[in-house]
Order: structure tokens, then sequence, then C-alpha cells
């Protein structure tokens, strides 16, 4: 579902004839949660953005990321952005978040 979202959703657009293609714009928000991340990787963690009491935004992790479980794809909101020279994140750490759109 990562791969259809980051490679193949933008293929579809263009042979459909969408042009420009839609931006998936990512910002910086906490991160509620630590992640551990492999080294030298892009991964694409799936999130829960949500809005703070103090009105803040921040994200955390859906649920397991295990790669045939969809529950935490069901309940994200969001990719989190993890680029490939990045390391561990620690909880309250900024990362960059994708918003999911365009799937509805």
């Amino acid at each position: 579902m990562v791969t259809f979202y980051q490679i193949v959703l933008d293929a579809l657009h263009k042979l459909a004839g969408v042009s420009p293609l839609p931006a998936q714009p990512t910002f910086a928000v906490p991160c509620v949660d630590a992640i551990r991340k492999s080294p030298r990787r892009r991964e694409f963690p799936r999130g829960r953005l949500f809005q703070a009491e103090d009105g803040a935004w921040r994200v955390r992790l859906a649920g397991n990321q295990g790669s045939g479980i969809l529950s935490s794809m069901s309940a994200a909101n969001c990719f989190i952005v993890l680029s490939e020279d990045r390391d561990d994140v620690a909880a309250g750490d900024l990362v960059e978040v994708q918003v999911m759109t365009g799937l509805i």
C-alpha cells in the first residue's frame, strides 16, 4: 500500500492525463513515539496525525508496522517520511509527515 501511494498513484494520474501531478507536500511535526529505523533506507511508517490539547499538531505510529498488518494502514491518516540519512527517532523529535489525500 505504501508503494501504491508513493509510486503507483502518480503513474495512474499521469496515464489519466492529469497535469500537473498533484503535490504530496510534507511538513514537520513532533513525533510522540520513538521509531527504530534501518540505516541507509527510506521508510514510510504509517502514522496518525492529531491535534493535541494544546492545539499543536503531533504524530504517532498508527500501530504495528508489519507489512502484512492492514489495521495500521486503515488507522493511519499520514506517512511519517524518514529519509535515508535519518537515524532512529526519539519521542519528541521532529519528523516529516505526508498527509494521505486523493484516495477517496
